[in-house]
């Protein structure tokens, strides 16, 4: 068969990767791909944009395709699935209405009240009924987020008022363009992170592996937010008493709630979560695609033919499949480019990938371009460099070997990726 895969980023990598190593998958075309997906075997670039929705219809007609996957948000928010399937072509992804649920933080921190699901307390806001009284009247810190689309950026934890006030005019003003028309305030949820992904068919679910992942900049979880400096698989963070909880307090509500609203929901479901000091696991935000960079150490784990777990979903039969990982951890490392995460420099040369190659594990492009037979960064997060062990000691210590064989100038990574993990197997072996 042959597969489309949807996007340009790491995350497209590594779907492209574990498609191809199926012996039934003839090819795998990538739209636009990277540099990686450039030079991986069986996998082809085609140059339509992850946007252009009529483009990639047409693509994926003229080429035969059997299975489109889609990575990012922004061509399911435009409604690339309902597009595919008016044209008879198989897509895996949640159609339009759904992915509101990741296109709007009003829209999800609705559907979460009025389903009981569990959630920080909030309110919503345009310019026009902006209440600056409502924010001054809160306890500090509160998080401020753009309601749209904005990359996993358009976040703040604001300690005081006057910052939250600062921060949601800003967005109002355009800071993260159309995405601050509206913007989502709520009170601030201590606790770890946790991100919990499934696949659904509108009734079943599969859930995938556990993974964390790391939003800030720096070290010691400081800096500014981003899309995600690293992530590791499982987390240990959810026991199999919490997992069970998570599926019945969040996934299950989730997917029931989404069909009684007549929106019945097909593709990855991704609960971003804060476990509170008491167990709850309380929803931060819902993305309708996999996570980057969770995807690639997941993925990395992943022992069955992602083509047919999808299949099976989109036939409404997820209960008759299951997926088999491996036993082993897998970390992570994000690699930036200078700049990251403001607008980042683009076009130096990135040196070391052939001998990082001959290492155990595997680099996942994301912005990077070939020119004259060079890989060059072309993006803020440009690689992501995926070890595997024992245990996430061990998967880091692999991603950090990998990561340090590659270079380019002004390269930024964190140096602590996986560290709750870690410190807790050296607890636990004391």
């Amino acid at each position: 068969m042959k597969i489309l895969i949807v996007g340009g980023g790491g995350r497209e990598h590594a779907l492209a990767w574990q498609c191809a190593a199926a012996a039934r998958v003839s090819e795998v075309l990538v739209a636009p791909g990277n540099a990686g997906t450039a030079t991986e075997p069986k996998v082809r670039n085609a140059s339509f944009a992850a946007e252009d929705v009529a483009g990639l219809a047409h693509l994926a007609t003229a080429e035969r395709i059997d299975l489109t996957i889609i990575g990012p948000e922004a061509p399911l928010v435009a409604g690339v699935v309902d597009t595919f399937a008016s044209a008879g072509l198989r897509c895996f992804g949640p159609r339009r209405a759904c992915a509101q649920l990741e296109g709007s933080k009003a829209f999800a921190k609705e559907f979460l009240r009025r389903h009981g699901i569990p959630t920080a307390r909030s309110a919503s806001f345009t310019r026009d009924t902006f209440d600056p009284a409502w924010v001054r009247a809160q306890r500090m810190p509160l998080v401020v987020k753009a309601s749209g689309l904005a990359a996993g950026k358009a976040v703040v934890i604001a300690p005081s008022a006057d910052e939250a006030l600062a921060t949601a005019q800003a967005m109002f003003g355009g800071q993260f363009g159309d995405a601050g028309r509206e913007v989502v305030i709520e009170e601030f949820l201590p606790g770890e992170e946790a991100s919990f992904i499934v696949m659904a068919d509108g009734a079943h679910i599969l859930p995938l592996a556990t993974s964390q992942d790391h939003k800030r900049l720096h070290d010691d979880d400081r800096g500014p937010n981003t899309g995600g400096m690293g992530a590791y698989s499982p987390a240990p963070v959810v026991t199999p008493a919490l997992h069970a909880r998570i599926m019945r307090e969040v996934i299950e509500p989730t997917v029931r709630g989404l069909a009684a609203d007549g929106m019945p929901y097909t593709g990855f479901l991704y609960a971003g979560l804060m476990i509170a000091p008491d167990g709850t696991p309380n929803v931060l935000e819902y993305n309708c695609r996999l996570g980057d960079p969770e995807t690639q150490p997941v993925l990395m784990r992943l022992q069955s033919d992602l083509s047919v777990l999808c299949e099976a979903a989109l036939a409404g039969k997820l209960d008759t499949v299951s997926a088999a990982w491996d036993a082993r951890a897998a970390l992570g490392v994000v690699m930036a480019a200078a700049g990251y995460p403001d607008p980042p420099r683009k076009g130096d040369v990135i040196e070391g990938l052939e001998r990082a190659a001959r290492l155990p594990g595997k680099i996942f492009h994301a912005g990077t371009r070939l020119e004259a037979g060079r890989v060059l960064t072309n993006g803020g997060r440009v690689l992501c460099a995926v070890g595997l062990g024992a245990g996430v000691g061990a998967a880091q210590r692999a991603a950090y070997e990998l990561a340090d064989a590659v270079r380019w100038p002004g390269v930024q990574y964190r140096r602590d990726i996986g560290h709750r993990a870690v410190a807790r197997e050296r607890h636990s072996g004391d």
